[in-house]
């Protein structure tokens, strides 16, 4: 038995409180931030709900910091509406997509300002903080210091243009504003300059030897990723961290002499989890009692899931916060997946390289579920994964479809034509039944203790693999054939099957919500109990079934087809946002230039060259009454040639004679290369007598 299964059985709680990472307010939620924290986190709270636990599940919209402001000034908007936009998006997005929160509040909720400013002030009475005066960077011109996204300039590192001061895109490492090249001013475009400023601290130093008992000595069952970046951390020195900011959006901090001055947003933002409850308490109290029992009781749980980009903030900067206010219990687990990235490359909000999930459920309507099911199915639990339209295809028409679809499908389909829907008798068992009985038999406690241990990607296989059991025995008995010799006998097929797809019913509830709840009605049963699963009895014989239909859809390859040519569509909107043109050659002397005839042409006739890909022979009017041939190895970029008939182009008239498969070309035609790397022909926007220069 692993560490943390010997743990729970020594620990018994009365509760537990889930929380998942707050989105920024500041765009729409992807699937990278499904895979990482929402769907695992919803996975387990509808576990738990089944098991009948006392569990409350909070999530919300972090609607402070930089981001916001920086989306607002590019909008022209006012942070406020950034947010009023973005959160409405994201919690209809989540309730649509079936992520059964609790509460989903927000971070400019009157709850929350008063509740983190009060946490702040209690740290600041009882000399928790510490008082520092720093060098930051100031615009003189918009008179306010800047935030690390306000300051672009060259990468130290890289050498990249347009590199924020927190980090670089291009090459991926963390910056200080005060290490970039050149540095700017996102907001009037001047040199900033540094500025004595005073903010409050957060002392990590001087509460570093309790984390690492905390952690180091007392959660070993964390996950590698968790555990080793806390644990990189705590095996370097821990500094003070600022929890106060040089902002004009955000919670103003509540003491003297801090005007212009907000609490940081990673003081604010897990604080928000702490007030959602609070006001999810206060206005159902018969229903959740009070909320200081989810947050201060020794016999609540507590359970955040995050992304590794916030392992840190959770595992050491909250839990320091928690420490010094004193009343606060710790998270006993923070299981934190990896990244995932789209087709191959990394996900980016500014690159616009990203499924969104409010554009999935309109282009896939009806498909959570297939969506769920491949997010987990590809879970980054241990290593960044990937995510390709794809394998998303695959998995729903190979295993969603063919293998749990089938599935269900024949049993249901073979009942109704043989007993009109009715749930057969089950007689004498034979060996073939007992076998697969005995196989998913265990499928209960399987699924459990995988459950218990975060391991959503490896629990969702355990319940497809009920599927697989049914659809090898269903084949094996082929009761379409023994229902001519023995209908008894097949009525014992049909019935195991039956009670097969039942457990698939309860097994995928907390993976496939929607599919369950489609399953239970053609079953005609209300509800099952998470209890029952791994039973054999779960249909009695003479019930009546509802009426069956196809449980998931094969996925075409239009559909799928169209996503890519999204993807694509994006990828050239960033190459043509990011195009810059390439630098000026060397210098040449007017008279250098002189010494180029380049002509007006107009085009008599255009076609490709046999048996060559690349050339095109041109027959041009040069005005010299002579016709002119010129070859140009341009054939890719013109499918149909003769459409440049009749156009006046640009040639040079006085390069030297060559010879091009067996043609003499006289000449050279002028083209323009695009930033796609496409090509067009030069020509004229009026018609100009063939000959005439140009210069």
């Amino acid at each position: 038995m692993n560490t943390y299964l010997k743990k729970m059985e020594n620990k018994t709680y009365k509760r537990t409180t889930v929380t998942s990472a707050l989105p920024y307010a500041n765009g729409g939620v992807h699937i990278g931030h499904l895979a990482g924290v929402y769907v695992p986190a919803d996975i387990y709270v509808r576990y738990l709900r089944l098991k009948k636990r006392e569990v409350l599940f909070i999530g919300g919209s972090d609607e402070h910091g930089v981001p916001i402001t920086v989306r607002a000034r590019k909008e022209g908007i006012t942070p406020q509406d950034v947010v009023d936009r973005y959160h409405k998006m994201i919690k209809d997005s989540f309730e649509e997509f079936g992520i059964s929160f609790d509460i989903y509040s927000r971070t400019t909720s009157e709850t929350h300002h008063k509740f983190a400013a009060e946490w702040f002030k209690k740290l600041y009475d009882e000399g928790k903080l510490t008082e520092e005066t720093t060098e930051q960077l100031y615009d003189e011109e918009a008179k306010q210091f800047l935030a690390d996204r306000y300051v672009t300039g060259e990468c130290p590192h890289c050498h990249a243009q347009g590199a924020y001061g927190d980090q670089c895109e291009k090459c991926g490492r963390d910056l200080s504003p005060t290490e970039l090249i050149n540095p700017k001013s996102t907001i009037s475009g001047s040199t900033p300059v540094l500025k004595k400023t005073k903010n409050w601290y957060l002392p990590l130093n001087e509460y570093q030897d309790w984390l690492k008992q905390w952690i180091l000595e007392e959660h070993k069952e964390w996950r590698p990723n968790v555990y080793g970046q806390c644990k990189s951390w705590l095996d370097m020195d821990l500094q003070p961290r600022a929890m106060t900011r040089d902002l004009d959006w955000g919670i103003p901090v509540p003491v003297k002499d801090a005007e212009g001055k907000v609490l940081y947003v990673w003081f604010d933002a897990p604080i928000g989890y702490v007030s959602n409850t609070k006001e999810l308490c206060e206005k159902e109290p018969e229903k959740w009692g009070n909320w200081e029992k989810w947050w201060q009781d020794e016999d609540t749980r507590l359970v955040h899931f995050i992304g590794k980009d916030n392992i840190v903030f959770h595992c050491i900067i909250f839990p320091v916060m928690m420490k010094a206010h004193g009343k606060y219990i710790m998270p006993d687990n923070v299981p934190a997946n990896e990244f995932l990235n789209l087709e191959n490359d990394k996900i980016s909000t500014s690159r616009n390289w990203a499924v969104w999930l409010h554009e999935y459920l309109v282009d896939m309507p009806g498909k959570q579920d297939v969506l769920r099911y491949v997010l987990t199915a590809n879970a980054p639990e241990t290593k960044d994964n990937n995510f390709t339209w794809k394998d998303f295809q695959d998995r729903n028409n190979n295993e969603l479809v063919a293998v749990y679809g089938n599935f269900v499908n024949r049993a249901l389909q073979l009942t109704k034509k043989y007993w009109n829907g009715v749930v057969p008798a089950c007689g004498e068992l034979q060996d073939v039944d007992k076998q697969a009985l005995e196989e998913f038999k265990d499928v209960k406690a399987k699924v459990e203790a995988l459950l218990e241990q975060f391991k959503f990607r490896d629990a969702q296989f355990e319940a497809m693999n009920l599927a697989r059991i049914g659809n090898r025995y269903i084949t094996e008995c082929e009761p379409w054939k023994v229902w001519k010799t023995d209908p008894k006998r097949c009525e014992t097929i049909l019935n195991i099957c039956l009670q097969l797809t039942a457990n698939l019913a309860i097994a995928f509830e907390p993976f496939l919500p929607f599919s369950s709840k489609k399953l239970r009605e053609m079953l005609n049963i209300s509800n099952f109990e998470w209890e029952q699963l791994g039973s054999i009895d779960l249909l009695e014989a003479g019930h009546q079934l509802g009426e069956p239909a196809l449980l998931f859809e094969k996925i075409e390859d239009e559909v799928i087809q169209k996503q890519l040519d999204k993807l694509e569509a994006t990828k050239k909107a960033n190459e043509a946002a990011n195009y810059k043109a390439a630098p000026i050659k060397d210098t040449v002397s007017f008279e250098e230039f002189e010494k180029l005839d380049i002509r007006v042409g107009l085009v008599k006739d255009c076609q490709k060259v046999k048996k060559s890909k690349k050339l095109l022979q041109f027959t041009i009017d040069d005005g010299s009454g002579t016709d002119r041939t010129i070859c140009s190895g341009i054939a890719a970029f013109y499918e149909n040639p003769e459409e440049l008939i009749g156009k006046r182009i640009l040639f040079v008239a006085n390069f030297a004679p060559r010879n091009m498969m067996g043609i003499e070309s006289q000449g050279m035609i002028l083209s323009a290369v695009d930033a796609d790397e496409s090509l067009s022909v030069v020509t004229t926007t009026k018609d100009v007598k063939p000959g005439s220069q140009v210069g």
